[in-house]
């Protein structure tokens, strides 16, 4: 199937064959035909499926063959909720539309407002934002949204994980009734078909593929590690691949200013980018990192988002996520356009319970294995306890099986360690009590309560 069997013009055609692409993804084959319809769309979708040409192509489309925008006021939004997205967004629809007199802006905050005020009194007909940026304008009345002829959520899970549903909501309600809109998501959990009955009208809903899948081009491994021992590891990863350009995950933004700080120590160039960066300051690092002069990119979450960096070979998980679905959105950086990639999660003890919940939305196990030299101490055992290999067989004697009685409470019982005794020939544990009777302590008080012991073992794991 050709672009042009979608029924797109001769102008997005050329634009589209002057930038290499041929063949439309599973998301555009879907969406395109649904969206030149004017339908609404609900679209599940994951990063670097094409999705951005799924909405942007039919919009451009559509603001083309309309009436030419004598007014100020844009006729698309497109929300997204980081900058780097954004912009990328941007980038993309300024490609597809070389041949169309179509002007777009993008803002988002990290940069002054006054540049951005200028430039929507001039004029625009595309105008992609990030929610709280946005919002800031409408306060001020720097732009009006009631000739919004299409509007766009882009990732939009993200956005409500990012505490935008107040400013998307505010947004909403200032564009016209009639308007077309689309809102792509990699989830849809509750709160987004929520939105979506607010937003959409009779909707057609897509789903190229089921929530939280990976990419079947990317490799996944997981070295456990002492949480002393993460920086020497990742040192050594890197060393290892030393041409290779690397993606590295941090949960907080201190933590990737100090950790690029150590890599850029060992000899290796590295730059970390996050909320608190300015946007020059990202800008000039992202560019740093595609032309090569860094090579290394630590990043948190939400500044990863919308990264478009191609022929990405590796990203690596210093810390893993602490929702499972982020894990999804982190290796979606690489493997992408039918390229291979390789995810690397160094996991310490007390994210095992994080490297379980990302274990349940993958279909392939992961590959887990010890790095030579840095001996851990816990290993992951799927579907058990993950713990280290000298406790592990107390933590399971702990945990009474099914209707079974708990052991003794008194103090002759704490005398035997974590767990009853048992007899020589291995049967039941020692002592007078008749099967089948409730076990009660030495001191003759009643059984403890499940709830203790449960209290007991999460504070353990």
């Amino acid at each position: 199937m050709s672009f042009e069997s979608l029924g797109l013009t001769p102008a997005l055609c050329r634009a589209l064959a002057d930038l290499g692409f041929t063949t439309p993804t599973p998301i555009q084959m879907q969406a395109i035909p649904l969206a030149l319809e004017g339908k609404d769309l609900l679209a599940g979708a994951q990063t670097g499926t094409g999705k951005t040409a799924a909405f942007g192509l039919p919009l451009l489309q559509r603001l083309a063959a309309g009436e030419r925008n004598t007014s100020k006021s844009p006729r698309a939004l497109i929300l997204t909720p980081t900058r780097e997205l954004a912009q990328q967004v941007h980038d993309n629809l300024r490609d597809y539309a070389k041949h169309l007199p179509l002007r777009m802006v993008t803002i988002y905050g990290g940069v002054s407002l006054l540049p951005q005020q200028q430039t929507l009194r001039r004029g625009v007909d595309i105008l992609i934002a990030t929610p709280g940026r946005l919002m800031d304008h409408m306060q001020q009345r720097n732009v009006d949204l009631r000739s919004i002829d299409v509007l766009v959520l882009d990732e939009a899970d993200r956005m409500l994980d990012i505490g935008f549903l107040p400013a998307i909501r505010r947004i909403i309600a200032a564009t016209p009734a009639l308007r077309q809109t689309m809102l792509f998501s990699a989830t849809f959990d509750k709160t987004i078909r929520e939105i979506a009955k607010e937003a959409l009208r009779n909707p057609q809903e897509i789903q190229v593929s089921p929530a939280n899948v990976v990419a079947a081009t990317v490799t996944h491994r997981v070295h456990p590690v002492t949480a002393t021992q993460k920086r020497d590891v990742l040192l050594k990863i890197l060393s290892t691949h030393y041409q290779d350009q690397v993606l590295v995950f941090a949960k907080t933004k201190h933590g990737s200013d100090r950790l690029a700080k150590q890599i850029t120590q060992a000899g290796i160039p590295a730059e970390a980018i996050h909320g608190n960066k300015s946007q020059n300051a990202r800008l000039r690092a992202l560019s740093d990192f595609k032309r090569g002069a860094v090579r290394v990119l630590v990043a948190t979450d939400i500044a990863a988002r919308g990264l478009d960096i191609p022929a990405l070979p590796r990203v690596i998980n210093y810390e893993m996520p602490m929702v499972a679905e982020d894990y999804v959105h982190r290796i979606g950086r690489t493997g992408r356009a039918g390229l291979t990639g390789e995810a690397i999660s160094l996991v310490a003890k007390d994210e095992a319970k994080l490297l379980r919940q990302v274990q349940r939305i993958l279909k392939d196990p992961l590959e887990i294995r010890g790095m030579e030299g840095f001996p851990p101490d816990w290993s992951f055992r799927d579907g058990n306890d993950l713990s280290d290999d000298s406790t592990a067989g107390q933590q399971r004697s702990r945990r009474p099986h099914d209707g079974a009685p708990r052991p003794p409470q008194g103090p002759n019982a704490r005398r035997q360690g974590h767990g009853p005794r048992r007899d020589g020939g291995g049967g039941r544990p020692q002592g007078t009590q008749a099967a089948g009777q409730p076990r009660r302590s030495n001191d003759g008080a009643q059984p403890r309560r499940n709830d203790g012991g449960g209290q007991r073992r999460s504070q353990q794991g």
